[in-house]
């Protein structure tokens, strides 16, 4: 099962609302199951330099089914998952991306945001990742 075109598209409305209610300009990005871009977003102003993180972010999510805070507490000196933000041609281990679940349960995507601090990064991950 994957994301449609229509549904990223209706992610992205959502987490460019839940962004310009926390006054913020975001990069949003949208993967499929298999960790392909379906759909990207550059508010105006957002950062440059974030465009890539956002992406990273949403492959992040979808490689290992999990946000990426969570890979970020176990990826600490110590952890189960050391230096795992090596791997994959570079992992984002911060908040903002987070697994896109359909009405089953299933994954059928990620999303990853960046462009501000990780707190509100993630609120708008999470606002566009539970709206379908």
């Amino acid at each position: 099962m994957n994301i449609t075109l229509s549904q990223a598209e209706k992610i992205i409305a959502i987490a460019k609302e839940k962004s310009i209610a926390l006054d913020t300009k975001m990069n949003i990005a949208i993967v499929d199951a298999g960790a392909n871009l379906v759909a990207f977003a550059r508010m105006d102003g957002a950062w440059l330099g974030s465009l890539d993180i956002s992406i990273k972010k949403a492959k992040t999510a979808r490689y290992f089914d999990m946000n990426t805070g969570i890979i970020g507490e176990l990826s600490q000196p110590g952890g189960s998952l050391y230096n795992i933000e090596h791997s994959n041609n570079g992992l984002i281990t911060f908040p903002g991306g987070v697994p896109i679940k359909n009405a089953e349960g299933e994954i059928i995507g990620a999303i990853g945001v960046s462009g501000s601090s990780v707190e509100n990064d993630h609120a708008v991950a999470e606002a566009g990742a539970i709206s379908i």
